[in-house]
């Protein structure tokens, strides 16, 4: 089984720049909990399976691409898309 390391790192690395822009917004009622997160791996594991590898990929049956991508997402989100001071609200 080879593991193609392209679709990997430059899934993850677009994924995680993704995920640092995703900031919550005080006004809005959303709390992205941790169900949130366990959702969003669970469509985007049934999405990259009907996607499929690449063409003349065998490392998965899964578009390996598209999953680094989902948890780039979510590492760039947790790491650096939370503002850590609070916002003033300007009326």
């Amino acid at each position: 089984m080879i593991i193609y390391p392209g679709p990997l790192i430059l899934g993850f690395l677009l994924g995680f720049v993704l995920g640092t822009r995703i900031k919550e917004n005080p006004q809005s009622k959303l709390k992205f909990d941790a169900s949130v997160y366990v959702v969003f791996l669970i469509v985007a594991l049934i999405v990259a399976y009907f996607l499929g590898p690449l063409p003349y990929y065998v490392d998965a049956p899964l578009a390996s691409g598209f999953v680094a991508c989902a948890v780039g997402i979510i590492f760039g989100k947790l790491l650096f898309g939370r503002n850590l001071t609070p916002s003033q609200i300007k009326e």
